[in-house]
């Protein structure tokens, strides 16, 4: 069958308007870009934040703890909020919070402060991620087609904008005018897409009363409608279901372990290891990144080739080999080139597990992912400045490689536990 009569068939869903699924993909594609949008603009002004509230290394680490801490507490109670009001409302709330909150860092003059609107921002960051996780859980479940990469690669285009402007605007507008400048443009983004969001009800797989599966988000069986015969309605994950959710989580853990951990560390290696120019240093995770959104860009065509257990042990295997040729090999551009393929490798992992998670638990299942993803990311870079004083850099930077060996192992013992395994 020729490829096009093959989407024709993929975007044939029962019951469902294919125009309204496409305004949703629309939506949350536009909601994930403006997250990474948003985040990066807050992470290119930082150096001027630090300067503005005179705080040392050591002080400014502990606030930038908060965006951490906020995201890991508020990401658990957002699992819960999508399963009781539903994910396209609680997206639409957390969209209005991070664009406010990302104007709060510029009017501190304390460390202290400074961690606690943080604390603000990272609260609203985490809840969101959740929450448009969700909604993209189930609308994957609806299509039947693997296409969360392509919100991920929203995610990282979207960030890779918001890098660039903020270097652009750096040195002409102070941060207070630039981060307040993201608020203006994250509210209008979040009414217009919000707006499209809200009114599309969240949508229902055709097998959503069978066994094993579940209501999206925020939807219930009408009252007096029984269940029938034979089947049961939907039910709280059971002990093995939460293992399972668990089990994926660590594999999103892996993976962000690795993208924190080079974003500190990888221009750090490259010019103090191997002698690279300041310059030539900073692609080093231009280069990382730069691959992974080609690889989530084209991640829905390789899962639908491979299906999810093959595409994690590849992706694992491949971000392993290209991590141990960054960290070990004795050239600037074959440590370059390792960084890359580190990026095709871990491009698809963290998209796969969240939706793996989502599938089992729902909201919840999304949430749990998420806590682990996150946790990866924190523990990676401090990890990494441990074993580097302990050991070397470029030995710390390996364990990077076998953690991504860890998720293609994961991955391997998982195959078929799950639906839509190629």
């Amino acid at each position: 069958m020729p490829p096009i009569n093959k989407a024709r068939k993929h975007n044939a869903v029962p019951g469902h308007d294919s125009s309204d699924l496409a305004r949703l993909r629309t939506a949350l594609t536009v909601f994930f870009a403006l997250d990474g949008f948003v985040f990066a603009g807050w992470v290119v002004r930082i150096p001027a934040i630090k300067e503005q509230t005179g705080a040392s290394v050591g002080a400014l680490g502990l606030a930038l703890l908060g965006v951490s801490a906020g995201a890991v507490i508020t990401m658990m109670l957002t699992g819960h909020l999508c399963r009781r009001y539903g994910s396209h409302p609680v997206t639409v709330v957390c969209g209005v919070l991070l664009s406010l909150g990302i104007a709060l860092p510029p009017l501190t003059h304390s460390a202290s402060a400074l961690g606690a609107v943080l604390l603000v921002f990272g609260a609203a960051y985490g809840g969101i991620n959740v929450a448009f996780n969700s909604a993209a859980v189930d609308l994957v479940a609806v299509l039947r087609r693997p296409i969360m990469p392509s919100f991920h690669a929203a995610f990282s285009l979207g960030g890779m904008v918001g890098a660039g402007l903020g270097g652009l605007v750096a040195g002409s507008l102070s941060p207070t005018r630039h981060l307040l400048g993201l608020t203006v443009i994250g509210l209008l983004v979040t009414a217009g897409a919000g707006r499209v969001l809200l009114r599309c009800a969240p949508p229902v797989p055709p097998d959503a009363g069978r066994p094993g599966t579940r209501m999206p988000a925020g939807e219930r069986a009408p009252v007096g409608e029984r269940a029938p015969a034979g089947e049961r309605p939907p039910r709280r994950p059971d002990a093995r279901t939460r293992r399972l959710v668990v089990v994926f989580g660590l594999i999103a853990l892996c993976t962000a372990y690795g993208e924190g951990a080079l974003a500190d560390w990888g221009a750090l290696h490259l010019e103090q290891d191997l002698g690279a120019h300041p310059g030539v240093a900073a692609a080093g995770y231009t280069s990382f990144a730069l691959a992974m959104t080609v690889g989530r860009l084209t991640g829905t065509g390789l899962l639908e080739r491979l299906g999810p257990s093959r595409t994690v042990v590849a992706g694992g295997a491949m971000a392993s080999a290209g991590m141990l040729l960054g960290a070990l090999s004795p050239s600037v551009w074959a440590a370059l080139l390792g960084f890359a393929v580190a990026g095709l490798g871990l491009a698809n992992l963290f998209p796969v597990a969240i939706e793996r998670a989502g599938a089992l638990a729902g909201p919840g299942g999304v949430a749990t992912a998420s806590t682990l993803g996150y946790g990866g990311m924190l523990l990676g870079p401090p990890a990494i400045g441990f074993m580097a004083d302990r050991f070397s850099l470029p030995a710390a930077l390996t364990s990077m490689a076998a953690l991504a060996a860890v998720a293609a192992v994961i991955g391997y013992g998982t195959r078929g536990v799950t639906r839509a395994d190629g």
